[in-house]
């Protein structure tokens, strides 16, 4: 087999290979026989046509197995011959194939090379310090409140500020839904919706228009005007319970109100201690990016842009909200994700070639318990998620993410860090 390694850059290969033509006759003869005892052709018993006529009848099929099956044992073979790790499947094309010739084709793909990751010593981060106010005890306490509000029914008024409305909704077109509940303030009304419901009284009915502006978040209504007539069942007031003792007592395991704002506390404390962590990761993550001497494979960045798109609209779906429906400008997000995915990218190979250089290794043990843990927050048995993982090749990227982690301890060990802990 003829191999030519070319460079393109630093990370981009092309790897042209020329497998012999006696290497190639032998599969297609071995495929011909395949064919052979499973085809029908007219004028010859089942398994009786000669290779030849299975050749001509089955030509393009059986060139197309045949290079199926040896250009990827060739492309393996290659790498290994020449010491070289693709970091993704290799891209084929300019494939030649063709009996009593040398079967030819080029593989591009990216790879990562060696390179020095420089003193650790000189990476300096910056703790955030972790203070909270007494507004932001104030702020959380609000917000239990409000969670924790009832609705009471409201008589002998119309619609004011603040009021959840019952009606029955049409919109032009014939879009029409009943027992609809809409919360006069809420962000999600349609803009001048509210101030056509003030001073409307239960039983009432109206038509009015909407202009939706230009830039209104989702696309289809933007710059329109949609016409939507109501009729008024019922209205009702939320009511905030009183933030004392009691209050307390209802949310849980506390005494006094005393109690529940020293957890308040705690529990923003503990928030902003990870909001600090996440900080100095991200800052470290950038640094650390920075010293990668080579430009970044396109094909590593892509596939975290993708990691991001789809993390976002899973995120979206746990909201309950279609990602489809949400008026988002996909591409545009995509491209707002770029650089952060170029700093995540750069931040992981310098992290790998740390723990390479340090020989930071993780054992099987610690495999192990990180898919306990993974079982554990799916509701599943260790056995169940291994043999999943398995199927996919996931467990080699826990055992990455867990290396990874390694190298950050090991630098943060190391690296230069003021502020408050």
């Amino acid at each position: 087999m003829k191999i030519e390694l070319v460079d393109i850059n630093e990370t981009r290969k092309n790897l042209r290979v020329e497998i012999p033509h006696d290497v190639v006759d032998a599969e297609i003869d071995r495929i011909a026989r395949d064919y052979s005892r499973k085809a029908k052709i007219p004028g010859f018993r089942p398994g009786k046509a000669p290779p030849r006529v299975i050749k001509q009848r089955y030509k393009d099929q059986i060139l197309h197995d045949v290079a199926h099956d040896l250009i990827p044992r060739a492309v393996d073979d290659a790498l290994r011959e020449r010491g070289v790790e693709a970091i993704d499947t290799p891209d084929i094309r300019d494939v030649m194939v063709d009996e009593g010739r040398p079967l030819t084709f080029t593989a591009s793909f990216d790879t990562l090379p060696s390179f020095e990751p420089g003193e650790y010593s000189t990476i300096a981060l910056r703790r955030t310090a972790v203070k909270i106010e007494e507004a932001a005890v104030d702020h959380a306490l609000q917000r239990l409140r409000e969670r924790a509000a009832r609705f009471e029914p409201v008589e002998g008024r119309g619609v004011d500020h603040g009021d959840t409305v019952t009606m029955d909704l049409e919109r032009a077109g014939g879009d029409k839904s009943e027992n609809v509940s809409v919360e006069l303030g809420a962000k999600a009304n349609p803009p001048g919706f509210d101030e056509q419901l003030l001073g409307l009284e239960p039983g009432a009915t109206k038509s009015f228009t909407i202009h939706y502006p230009a830039d209104y978040p989702i696309g289809e209504l933007a710059n329109t005007d949609v016409s939507y007539t109501v009729m008024v069942k019922a209205l009702k007031r939320r009511v905030l319970p009183e933030l004392d003792d009691e209050f307390a007592k209802d949310l849980g395991d506390f005494e006094t109100l005393d109690a529940l704002r020293a957890r308040v506390r705690a529990d923003l404390e503990h928030e902003a201690r990870h909001a600090a962590e996440r900080e100095i990761r991200a800052e470290l993550m950038k640094q650390l990016a920075s010293r990668v001497p080579f430009e970044l494979p396109a094909s590593l960045i892509e596939r975290e842009l993708d990691r991001r798109v789809e993390d976002f609209a899973r995120r979206l779906m746990e909201q309950n909200i279609d990602p489809r429906e949400a008026g988002i400008d996909w591409d545009a997000f995509r491209e707002s994700q770029r650089d952060a995915a170029r700093e995540a990218v750069g931040g992981a190979i310098a992290l790998d070639q740390i723990a390479h250089r340090e020989h930071l290794e993780v054992g099987t043990e610690e495999i192990e318990r990180e898919i306990g843990r993974y079982a554990e927050r799916a509701g599943r048995t260790p056995a169940a998620v291994r043999a999943r993982l398995e199927k996919e090749g996931g467990v080699s990227r826990i055992a990455a993410g867990l290396r990874r982690e390694k190298s950050i301890d090991f630098l943060m060990a190391r690296a230069t860090i003021s502020g408050e802990t």
